[in-house]
């Protein structure tokens, strides 16, 4: 067994670390003009840049380019120096580099346009998924080729939760991903209705617990101790702590939908196991901040040890808050409203943003060789990154109490006292202007923090290989003795399958009925499928980002029936692929909205919403009275739907656009007698007849 002497790789780390801090600010800057746009509707200044089409930039690019590179260049970082070698192939790292940042720039690109699938945190198009797995199996094996390769027999609790992610990330993401592609850039989900929002929120909420939670826990687990010079806290707790936490979370995905059309068993299970998420979550938490008893003193003086501070507390009040906004009664006030908003962000800009900015503080000094250019600018980073978290989420906290008690507030004679749903949007707009102050203030903090780092990283020089030295394992020794968890320390192979085993319980439990028991959906005969221009102006409605405002499922309250129409029925949704029902109201629920206005309300309303709603702060689509929808594609997407399940006649793919035209002048027709002049092929018509369509097989209260 001989001393060996490599050298770390450090330019891959560098090259993650300046992408993670641009794309950062390239993602908060969209948050920004989003936030403006919800208080300054003009802010929505060109068809590519409406509120619909940039959230979904900014989620995405927050998610997959500033969390994901910041894992990327922890993960490289720490799995090298805890394996004691260097990663298995120089070549992966810079695929896994080049090929994440073409994703980014081709999601950046792509959902302006419209070239969107419609489900959340899942919007980028099938070409983009594929290469969005390549690159995953890319980092996954060189990840893994380390491990084996390894001079460090046991494996430290941070790669535990490297090996968790990967797994896991890449069953939710090829699941949720089954697609079917009509054309280069246009997609139909496999699943549909219930099922398909089922799959979609199995998959986004564990994109949260695996993209967003368990790889930054795994650089919690090695950069505080780093940064604090102290050991883990407790061993036995990261263990409790890891398997606990990875079984747990998988299942909770359904408490996105509860009072939904979502079977009662599937909305319970989701409600169980996320309560049951509070002593995991909580249990790492504290291992984390307990690591740091007796290094107070270390917190006050260093800036990179206050990020990580809040950082985790934050960890903790999202996930102490997670499970209690997942108890129905909780549920019933928080769903669709700004509560969700404060919710995610605490999350989003105190956990992942502040481990990010505490973890680049302590690792730009140390690849190149130098000091901190100023504490001082550390330090104001940290004092008004904090106070932009507070001013943006107080504000949501109490714009999301405030909806829900005016969407639910009767008067003493039975009526709803808010009737109009845009007095609730209205009555909040302070809220949104301070929530976009607090973002300001948050990325200030940021563009001082590159500032910083880039005078530091000017200062020095870097380190691109590191030297370092290790004995190399000795081959067939077997150790008895220590604690058991020991035995799958050592056992990287089969921590991969019993992490693979674990995560894929919940999700098939819980998927797996509603595909084979029919019960689940009862079906509905007046449930028809759509027509081709019906199916046109959804595939708009959704290039146009609407499900972002607007939701489309009537729970079972009165004040929601009686402000919208009979609830929603899990029937209903058999022909939708995607599903739509949306997961925050900006705007009214769209479920009943077909035959309550005639068509010409929805023509000015989309030309200019203020006509119909003074003081609306919708968008306004004026573009799709000139943009014209593509009839050549017509048959393709009937016969995908077909493919899909979809019981159109056979051959009615040839005629589809007969009747398309027959139906849209049908709308022209009714314009012109409200003096609205249109041609026939315009998306606004598609459009028009879609939402006409909305909740009229099931005739309720209007």
């Amino acid at each position: 067994m001989g001393l060996v002497k490599y050298h770390y790789d450090n330019k891959i780390v560098r090259n993650f670390l300046v992408a993670t801090s641009v794309w950062g600010l390239v993602g908060m800057l969209g948050g920004l003009l989003v936030a403006l746009q919800l208080v300054f509707p003009e802010a929505n200044f060109a068809e590519y840049f409406t509120f619909g089409r940039l959230r979904p930039v900014h989620t995405n690019a927050v998610i997959f380019a500033f969390v994901g590179n910041g894992i990327f260049a922890g993960v490289y970082y720490s799995l090298q120096r805890l394996l004691k070698t260097r990663m298995w192939s120089d070549a992966l790292s810079n695929i896994n580099f080049w090929g994440w940042q073409l994703i980014i720039v081709a999601a950046a690109l792509t959902l302006p346009l419209g070239y969107t699938t419609g489900k959340e945190y899942a919007e980028l198009e099938w070409p983009i998924d594929i290469a969005i797995t390549l690159m995953w199996v890319v980092f996954g094996l060189n990840m893994f080729m380390t491990i084996i390769k390894r001079r460090e027999r046991h494996l430290y609790v941070a790669v535990w939760f490297y090996i968790a992610t990967f797994v896991t990330v890449a069953m939710l993401h090829i699941v949720n991903s089954f697609e079917l592609p009509i054309s280069f850039l246009k997609s139909y989900s496999w699943y549909a209705g219930v099922q398909d929002a089922l799959v979609q929120w199995w998959y986004g909420h564990n994109a949260v617990a695996f993209f967003l939670t368990t790889p930054y826990l795994g650089l919690m687990y090695y950069f505080i101790p780093k940064a604090s010079n102290r050991p883990v806290y407790s061993y036995k707790l990261s263990i409790i702590h890891f398997w606990a936490l990875i079984f747990i979370y998988i299942w909770a995905g359904p408490h996105h939908l509860l009072y939904s059309a979502l079977p009662d068993w599937a909305q319970s299970l989701g409600v169980v196991f996320s309560v049951m998420l509070i002593a995991p979550s909580w249990g790492g938490m504290l291992n984390g901040l307990l690591t740091l008893r007796g290094a107070w003193d270390k917190v006050r003086e260093s800036a990179t040890l206050k990020f990580m501070v809040v950082a985790v507390t934050c960890y903790g009040m999202a996930t102490f808050e997670g499970p209690l906004m997942s108890l129905k009664n909780v549920n019933a006030i928080s769903h669709f409203t700004d509560w969700t908003i404060a919710h995610v962000h605490v999350g989003g800009l105190g956990w992942n943003g502040f481990l990010t900015f505490g973890m680049l503080y302590w690792l730009i000094p140390k690849i190149f060789q130098t000091k901190l250019f100023s504490k001082s600018a550390a330090n104001f980073h940290f004092w008004i990154g904090t106070l932009g978290i507070l001013f943006y989420a107080i504000p949501m906290y109490f714009a999301g109490f405030t909806q829900s008690l005016m969407w639910k507030e009767f008067t003493a004679a039975g009526f709803l006292r808010y009737p109009n749903f845009l007095e609730t949007v209205l009555e909040i707009k302070w809220a949104y202007a301070l929530r976009a102050f607090g973002g300001a203030l948050y990325i200030v903090g940021a563009v001082a923090m590159v500032w910083n780092l880039w005078k530091t990283a000017k200062s020095g020089s870097l380190l691109a290989n590191e030297p370092a030295e290790a004995y190399e394992l000795e081959k067939n020794v077997t150790h008895k003795g220590g604690h058991w968890h020991r035995w799958i320390e050592r056992r990287p192979v089969q921590m991969l399958v019993l992490s693979l085993v674990l995560v894929a319980i919940g999700g098939i439990i819980e998927i797996v009925p509603t595909f084979l028991v029919s019960s689940n959906i009862p079906t509905i005969e007046n449930v028809k499928p759509y027509t081709p221009l019906e199916l046109h102006g959804r595939d708009l409605y959704i290039k146009e980002g609407c499900y972002t405002c607007h939701s489309q499922m009537i729970r079972p309250f009165r004040s929601e029936t009686e402000r919208y129409g009979e609830y929603s029925k899990a029937g209903e949704f058999v022909y939708d692929h995607p599903f739509q029902w949306g997961s925050k109201r900006n705007g009214p629920d769209l479920h009943r909205i077909g035959g309550k206005y005639p068509d010409s309300w929805h023509y000015h309303h989309m030309i200019d919403p203020t006509s119909m709603s003074p003081g609306s702060i919708m968008p306004t689509y004026e573009h799709m009275e000139t943009n014209t929808i593509d009839t050549s594609m017509t048959d393709e997407k009937i016969r995908a739907m077909q493919t899909l399940g979809v019981p159109y006649p056979e051959g009615y793919d040839l005629m589809a656009n007969r009747d398309l035209v027959t139906q849209a002048d049908s709308i022209v027709n009714n314009l012109k007698k409200d003096n609205i002049q249109i041609t026939s092929d315009a998306e606004l018509v598609a459009l028009i007849a879609y939402l006409q369509r909305l909740g009229t097989d099931i005739k309720g209260k209007k």
